[in-house]
């Protein structure tokens, strides 16, 4: 297997345990750029942040990338907007 196979393997090895693990967040993007890698994407909690962190550590150890997460927050609407 070439170099490019297996940076192209482990990419999709990643995309397939974010989709399949107790995570399944589906809402990550995973997407080789030349020899690094791009996630980013919206997940629901910290706890999700850091599981899809580790997850994307262990699949892409050595390999240069960024991460760009967002915690979505969910909780009850702010102050209600005023009209004049």
């Amino acid at each position: 297997m070439t170099s490019v196979e297996n940076f192209d393997y482990r990419v999709e090895h990643l995309r397939d345990r974010l989709a399949r693990e107790d995570i399944a967040e589906l809402g990550v993007r995973v997407e080789a750029r030349g020899a690094w890698v791009m996630v980013w994407g919206v997940v629901n909690d910290a706890a999700s942040r850091a599981a899809v962190l580790r997850i994307v550590a262990e699949e892409l150890a050595g390999v240069p990338r960024h991460e760009d997460l967002t915690v979505h927050r969910v909780g009850p609407p702010g102050a209600a907007e005023v009209l004049s």
